[in-house]
């Protein structure tokens, strides 16, 4: 099981362990030389330029290779985000079969990790045990619910996200609607074969419901009816108890502004750069300030996770992490906020779709006073940005380029 440490010399560590060319022949399988950089490129302690820019200077990338068509992915799946919005709650395209015909509830069987099934149980075990599942198990646990159990897959999605300490929003449902194949033009399944290539022992799955051909899969995969699973719950185990999630964090350390040591004239006449879940590292806070080393505010707005509660394990990443880089960490509105910043001499921090909308509100308040300025500040694009909507990974990639100059249609040809 891995662990993660939420802190930039860990990441920076993960980073200079990674491995392309082993990566490249082994990353599909569950003891595969995978990056586990996810948590840390969704928490904002890294960004996909400096993960290129880094592995790039000590192993050279061509232009075929596999870990930059994976980054590729990341920089897709934020396209569609930044076109559909809201959207990205709903299915995209039409799927096997009717929205309606799928559950909006999982069955206990699956979220307590009992149904009898090594490489489903052996997935959410590591969900919560870990906060992280290796991508593959993430694609058969997606594949079970949806096509087998009938579950909608943004219930999936969803339940998935709170748990995931590299959960984020735009990766975990795109990817979950590219197995449901409402995001893909073809469903993904898989068997019990695939989990013995790819899979250590306790993960192999013979005599279960997915030991079957690929053909008996996809007529599964078309039938409105959930799967049997008697025979497959005779072989289940005590199963766990799955976590709690919580819209909020607890109490300590976060604080509201103005409380505590938290003061409303903290920010008075300073420069200010906020960190916030998604940009607990952030850029050089210092680049364009004017003056000493900006006063660092961790925030967290309580609108931005409201649909999206998180286990405690994901929480306390978040705040361990924040701790280690800012003075105060605050839970508030924007309106809040807006105020606690009143009369600091300028504020900034780092954009992201998760919280881009709340701290817009935050800005418009700040920019009102006198003297005082709020504006994102953007970090560099590993991908040139393309303005046309592209409904598929394959007509984004021909569009756009490094922004290093290599050609990313040349990966394409090859992969």
């Amino acid at each position: 099981m891995s662990s993660f440490l939420p802190t930039r010399q860990a990441a920076l560590e993960r980073l200079a362990a990674v491995q392309p060319s082993q990566y490249a022949r082994s990353r599909n399988a569950l003891e595969g030389a995978v990056t586990r950089l996810s948590p840390y490129l969704t928490h904002g302690l890294l960004s996909l330029a400096e993960v290129y820019r880094l592995i790039n200077a000590r192993h050279p990338l061509d232009a075929q290779h596999k870990l930059v068509f994976e980054l590729g992915w990341r920089a897709y799946y934020r396209h569609v985000w930044a076109h559909v919005g809201d959207g990205i709650h709903q299915s995209l395209r039409p799927g096997l079969l009717p929205d309606e015909v799928y559950s909006q509830t999982i069955p206990k069987d699956i979220t307590e990790a009992r149904t009898g099934i090594p490489a489903i149980d052996m997935a959410v075990r590591s969900l919560y045990e870990t906060g992280y599942v290796h991508n593959h198990a993430r694609m058969w646990l997606a594949s079970y619910v949806v096509h087998l159990r009938k579950v909608h897959w943004h219930v999936g999605a969803q339940w998935m996200l709170g748990h995931l300490l590299d959960g984020d929003l735009a990766s975990n449902h795109l990817s979950w609607q590219w197995v449901a194949g409402t995001g893909s033009s073809k469903p993904y399944l898989f068997n019990a074969e695939n989990v013995a290539k790819y899979a250590p022992a306790d993960w192999h799955s013979p005599g279960t419901v997915i030991d079957t051909s690929y053909e008996t899969l996809d007529r599964l995969a078309r039938s409105a009816q959930p799967v049997n699973t008697g025979l497959d719950a005779k072989r289940a185990g005590a199963g766990l108890m799955e976590p709690g999630l919580q819209t909020a964090p607890a109490a300590a350390p976060w604080q509201a502004p103005g409380t505590g040591m938290a003061s409303t004239g903290l920010a008075l006449g300073r420069d200010v750069y906020l960190l916030h879940p998604w940009s607990m590292g952030g850029p050089e806070v210092s680049d364009g300030l004017a003056g000493s080393e900006p006063l660092r505010l961790g925030v967290a707005l309580a609108a931005c996770h409201a649909a999206t509660p998180w286990s405690a394990r994901r929480w306390s990443f978040v705040a361990d992490g924040l701790a280690e880089l800012t003075s105060h960490l605050w839970w508030c509105s924007p309106e809040t906020l807006a105020h606690a910043l009143k009369g600091a001499r300028s504020v900034r921090w780092q954009p992201d779709p998760h919280v881009d909308a709340s701290l817009a509100g935050m800005q418009s308040l700040v920019n009102r006073c006198p003297n005082s300025n709020a504006e994102p500040q953007a970090t560099p694009c590993l991908f040139e940005p393309v303005h046309r909507y592209c409904k598929s990974f394959s007509q984004w990639w021909r569009a756009t380029r490094l922004v290093t100059g290599l050609p990313t249609r040349e990966i394409l040809k090859s992969s």
